[in-house]
């Protein structure tokens, strides 16, 4: 084990192991110009963990709020200059999980610093190539269709990826969609049409929203699963296909089985392997991860260019992200265009999305234990001024600068120094 962990600026990121006396030390380098060379430590006290800053120039932070010494919580977040650290105690060796996040051949949707979802993700990568259904579980916004078109691109098939959400489409429309239907077989069927089965021959056929295929739909795409081959609408000859299928919910498939508002059947012949996506609530270690992807999706053509202030960061990492990876992929994408070519700022984030809490699950809308889950309701007022004084120092006190540089009016910055009780003047002198 380790007795002490010290952080502090280097001239290139390394961690060194080594001992002093009968201690254990791990000496992190940071290359960060706002880190002192001597920032800050964390020593073990009794059962818990203990970080204490070592009188550095730029301060040491828990959740947004400097703290000379502090005893640490699961999921805490440290700011030691412009570099962040969310806090986990885990079993699994910490450089085995930082490898396996960070492989190039790693797809977009299937890297993670949480070691539980690792281990599934690896069973997801052994079973990809197999023609295996997948059934994926998770609350909306999880990344549910980003992970199957991951295990698309690792199944080798050579056809397509053809996506349909079920609940997106009125009952009387998901048949001919799903199974295509011939000239005249209804009113409107103006020409033959092959339909989204057929259309994924030989690829990947991703059914969003499974629990919403209604009953008749559920007989129809059973005898597709069992017999490879599909019958359109007012057709009366099978036409055979070669399908990998990925199904998603949001909703308890076993539980609707138990209603009979699903046929068992169909969900033990779907079953194939099950993978359960947490929210982003559960896996705040991997924000890090998921925002440098995003950023790179949302901006291709400007791929390493673009950066975060650390008061924009420090409200990213914080934020409660109820509508999870799709509401933090739009924000990214707002904040980008409001930032135009410069650094997005503070005051390029949307606010938070409202979401009452009878519209999320029953788990999603109670309080997380420990305390440390929950949401924080002051950490971005925290985090706003931080920035504010940050700012303040940055351009001597200048309203119209800091203004700018937030994204904000003279009028709104004058509010938050009211409100936070900061004295603009104590800056001008630097």
């Amino acid at each position: 084990g380790v007795d002490e962990v010290r952080f502090g600026r280097g001239p290139v990121r390394s961690i060194d192991r080594r001992t002093e006396g009968e201690r254990a030390l791990l000496d992190v380098r940071l290359e960060d110009g706002w880190v002192s060379s001597r920032h800050a430590r964390i020593t073990r006290e009794g059962g818990r963990l203990r970080l204490e800053d070592l009188g550095s120039t730029n301060g040491t932070f828990v959740n947004g709020v400097p703290q000379r010494s502090a005893l640490l919580s699961e999921g805490d977040l440290i700011e030691l200059g412009h570099t962040f650290f969310l806090f986990r105690e885990v079993a699994a060796p910490g450089e085995a999980l930082c490898e396996a996040a960070s492989a190039p051949d790693q797809p977009f949707g299937l890297a993670t610093f949480a070691p539980a979802l690792a281990e599934r993700f690896a069973a997801l990568r052994a079973v990809a190539p197999a023609n295996i259904p997948i059934v994926l579980q998770g609350e909306s916004g999880t990344g549910k269709e980003v992970v199957s078109r991951a295990i698309h691109a690792l199944s080798g098939r050579p056809g397509p990826f053809v996506a349909i959400n079920c609940g997106a489409l009125p009952a009387s429309l998901i048949e001919s969609e799903l199974f295509g239907h011939k000239k005249g077989a209804f009113s409107g069927a103006a020409e033959d049409r092959p339909g989204l089965i057929r259309a994924a021959d030989r690829g990947t056929l991703f059914l969003d929203e499974i629990g919403d295929l209604p009953a008749a739909s559920q007989t129809a795409f059973l005898r597709v699963l069992q017999e490879s081959e599909v019958v359109a609408v007012g057709a009366t000859r099978p036409v055979k296909v070669d399908l990998r299928v990925v199904v998603a919910t949001h909703r308890d498939l076993p539980a609707m089985v138990e209603r009979g508002d699903f046929r068992g059947d169909l969900f033990a012949r779907l079953s194939g392997f099950v993978l359960e996506l947490p929210p982003l609530r559960k896996r705040r270690e991997d924000l890090g991860l998921l925002i440098a992807a995003l950023l790179r999706r949302a901006a291709p053509d400007r791929a390493g260019e673009i950066s975060l202030s650390c008061e924009a960061a420090r409200v990213l990492l914080l934020r409660e992200w109820r509508l999870n990876v799709r509401e933090l992929e739009k924000c990214l994408a707002t904040a980008i265009v409001l930032a135009g070519s410069g650094r997005v700022e503070l005051g390029h984030l949307p606010p938070p999305v409202v979401v009452s809490r009878s519209s999320l699950p029953p788990e999603a809308s109670r309080p997380e234990a420990p305390p440390s889950e929950r949401p924080r309701p002051a950490a971005e007022d925290g985090a706003r001024r931080e920035a504010l004084i940050r700012l303040l120092r940055e351009h001597r006190g200048n309203i119209s600068a800091v203004a700018r540089a937030m994204g904000k009016g003279r009028t709104q910055i004058h509010r938050w120094i009211a409100r936070y009780g900061i004295e603009p003047a104590d800056y001008r002198d630097g």
